[in-house]
């Protein structure tokens, strides 16, 4: 097993995450199992594992969708399992959450889903501003020009560009993605990819990204955490952990 030295990133204080000895169980079924780790200000973090592994469970865990039976998980210094309702929706407007199934909605047009984020969190702007930034998001995805279309009409890959376009609208210091490049082609899914290192280089985001194509992988990640028995059995940049000799890493990238 790999060294893992958690308290490095608390004690320089960039740590913008921090997820310690969290549990979290479905029965019988204990997912996550003391597991523990961090995101710096600026980074692309990856959680890689298996499909069942426990990703989107940790990810829901984080952004308050789930609550674990044990451990702590702060974001941007809030301990996210202990806020109410209004706290959660406050902290929720500096996290962007990137759905695996994008969750965009069918009979709204594409400007109307980006416009809804800024009517849920209750943000004053005029009717200029809204338009602006519409805009702006999708001209950050290159889809300017399908403001006035339906999902139903764009490919996999543009709706999950507006998806991310709906994300970035709240200019979030942070973006949570559950499985970006899941059901698109290997060319949709690298542009996919590079996109998002675009953006992260663009706005200075911090993102933990949750996958198991080690393709996205390898080109999104500044780090790498492995989820294994439901426990951080490893991190290390992509390239670290492939050289591993560890079995259950290799198997990632054989």
């Amino acid at each position: 097993m790999e060294t893992v030295d958690l308290n490095k990133n608390i004690e320089n204080g960039t740590s913008v995450i921090e997820v310690r000895n969290v549990f979290k169980s479905f029965g019988d079924n204990n997912v996550l199992r003391d597991f523990s780790c961090d995101l710096n200000k600026g980074e692309n973090l990856v959680v890689l594992g298996k499909s069942g592994s426990g990703k989107s469970v940790l990810i829901k865990c984080i952004i308050g969708l789930m609550k674990p039976e044990k451990g702590s998980i702060h974001v941007l210094g809030k301990n996210v399992p202990a806020l109410n309702s209004t706290e959660l929706d406050k902290m929720r407007v500096k996290v962007g959450f990137l759905f695996q199934s994008n969750a965009l909605y069918d009979s709204m047009t594409v400007r109307e889903n980006l416009e809804f984020p800024l009517r849920r969190h209750w943000i004053k702007t005029s009717k200029e501003d809204v338009n602006r930034l519409v805009i702006e998001a999708l001209t950050n995805v290159g889809l300017a020009d399908t403001v006035d279309m339906m999902p139903a009409e764009l490919s996999g890959g543009m709706r999950k560009r507006i998806a991310l376009a709906r994300t970035l609208i709240l200019k979030p210091e942070i973006i949570l993605y559950d499985e970006p490049t899941t059901g698109l082609d290997p060319i949709t899914a690298k542009e996919i990819s590079n996109l998002m290192v675009e953006l992260q280089q663009k706005y200075q985001t911090s993102s933990i990204i949750i996958s198991h194509d080690i393709n996205c992988v390898k080109i999104v990640a500044n780090r790498v955490v492995m989820l294994i028995d439901g426990k951080c059995y490893a991190t290390g940049t992509y390239e670290e952990l492939e050289r591993s000799s560890d079995k259950k890493i290799k198997q990632f990238f054989e």
